[in-house]
């Protein structure tokens, strides 16, 4: 298997995506296709071992700036890292696509070029964030930030297929992110999703669920809108932070804690590894015609590295097939009808 990465994403250039992919290649053992500037990519290849890794360069001249449109800079740059990286994927040179680039642009590019499962009206994010557990998956994380209540239907429906086939999660539970339990509770998206998902087929779901569940790891898979999605993604992020940083200063506030700090590191260390972002690697998108792994853009060389564990495990699972099987079987959800006067 190989897998695609885009070398000239992130914020720390190509240093330290190629050496993420090369620690990622070797632990889960896949090949790989890099796409970006080939001079630095060799260059940065020179500084680690790659016997065994059977490694293709691609060289990628354009670069996609944050500022751009992300559609028309795919189009009109189709010799950038992430076009040409997708373009393997779409050819079957690559079996996915990791990216810690421009998250619009992978998007476009990814509808653009892999194109939507069919029956899929829109694409997700699906991430996990730190349950007390283990792990919860959140979607959408900021793909469609206005969505239907079908289109949360069909990220419920997704969201149980990846957490079952990449990551063995038997009979996945389902929640619908509200600010109460009673179905009466939340916005009109929500009210109007509540009675679709109660009978939609391929799903366990558990009703409404409130933003101090999703630590509570009540259900395994929580759907929202893509706005609240990436609120509550950087919200957790922050805090995670907030917490580093403060029993790190509590913890170094007099010789007595220190020396008592030094004793209990180790249970330190596993406590802020699990809710370290690079951890979980990258979040699928999910509803695409092939799997792409979007990485955060400050991702480090152990985040890449674990994105492709997570490519790995949604190709070996056959999650964007096993989706195109559930969608070929269903009708659209029905919505509420418009009230007339």
């Amino acid at each position: 298997m190989r897998i695609a990465v885009d070398a000239a994403g992130g914020d720390h250039g190509p240093a330290v995506i190629v050496a993420g992919a090369v620690d990622g290649a070797r632990r889960f053992g896949v090949d790989l296709l890099l796409t970006g500037a080939e001079a630095e990519i060799r260059r940065a290849l020179f500084a680690h071992d790659t016997a065994g890794i059977d490694i293709v360069v691609e060289d990628a001249p354009e670069t996609i700036g944050g500022d751009e449109q992300p559609a028309q800079a795919v189009r009109r740059k189709p010799r950038s890292a992430i076009a040409m990286a997708l373009d393997a994927v779409r050819d079957g040179r690559a079996a996915a696509l990791v990216s810690a680039g421009n998250s619009g642009a992978v998007m476009a590019g990814a509808l653009l070029k892999l194109g939507r499962i069919r029956g899929v009206d829109r694409p997700a994010i699906a991430g996990y964030l730190p349950s007390m557990t283990g792990k919860t998956l959140v979607l959408d994380m900021g793909a469609v930030t206005d969505p239907r209540p079908s289109h949360l239907v069909q990220f419920a429906q997704m969201g149980s297929i990846y957490i079952e086939r990449a990551f063995g999660v038997e009979r996945p539970t389902v929640g619908l992110l509200s600010n109460g339990e009673e179905p009466s509770k939340g916005n009109q998206l929500v009210q109007e999703t509540f009675p679709l998902l109660s009978i939609a087929p391929g799903i366990d779901f558990r009703g409404n669920v409130e933003g101090n569940d999703i630590t509570r790891g009540i259900v395994d898979v929580i759907v929202t809108d893509g706005f609240t999605g990436n609120v509550l993604l950087k919200t957790a992020e922050g805090a995670a932070s907030l917490i580093n940083a403060t029993v790190r200063r509590r913890l170094t506030a007099n010789p007595f804690r220190t020396a008592l700090a030094a004793m209990l590191r180790p249970a330190f260390d596993e406590a802020r590894k699990d809710l370290d972002y690079a951890e979980q690697g990258g979040a699928p998108l999910l509803g695409i015609d092939g799997v792409v792994i979007i990485s955060h853009g400050r991702s480090n060389a152990r985040a890449i590295a674990n994105a492709i564990g997570v490519a790995k495990r949604s190709v070996d699972g056959e999650v964007p097939d096993t989706i195109a099987r559930l969608m070929a079987t269903l009708e659209p959800a029905r919505e509420p009808a418009a009230a007339t006067g």
